[in-house]
């Protein structure tokens, strides 16, 4: 009797687990929709998860070669030696499964610059905190894209410890 309910409870916890996961959205998160909000009033228009393009970008500015990835830290290995040194629960399972993410996201980045694009990813936090800096940050890969220059990613500690008279006039 008591093996009955162990295997019930461990299918029950299974069944929860895989409608928690089932509930993980794909494309149109949070952070997207609004980065791709804050992006269209700002004038650019964009395709959404560009079928044709490897890594299908979140955001994709064709015109301007341009392909965006909005990445949340936990799935895609943000500070991973650190969070892989806490993992409690499945511990192998999540360490291959976020590898594997961290190097997909390196072949596509590889695969668009072959293609000559431009690759610009953002954390989900960095997004919700600044936004305005990462609307910023699309701008000035524009911009070096017309000018025919490589963009340079610029982290966020360092653009926001200019001051007023070093930022640029779109910050």
């Amino acid at each position: 009797m008591a093996k009955k309910r162990k295997a019930r409870a461990a299918s029950s916890a299974e069944e929860s687990r895989s409608y928690t996961m089932s509930r993980v959205k794909g494309s149109d998160t949070k952070i997207e929709v609004a980065l791709r909000k804050a992006l269209w009033r700002s004038g650019l228009r964009y395709r959404k998860n560009h079928p044709h393009l490897p890594g299908k970008p979140d955001i994709a500015l064709t015109k301007h070669k341009i392909a965006i990835f909005c990445d949340g830290e936990f799935w895609h290995g943000k500070n991973w030696q650190a969070v892989k040194a806490k993992l409690g629960a499945r511990r192998d399972y999540w360490i291959k499964k976020i590898e594997r993410n961290i190097e997909r996201d390196g072949e596509n980045e590889r695969r668009l610059a072959a293609l000559g694009w431009t690759v610009i990813r953002f954390w989900g936090k960095d997004i919700q905190k600044n936004l305005e800096l990462c609307v910023a940050e699309v701008q000035e890969a524009i911009l070096a894209a017309q000018a025919g220059a490589a963009y340079k990613d610029c982290p966020f500690d360092e653009a926001q410890s200019l001051s007023a008279e070093e930022a640029p006039d779109y910050l």
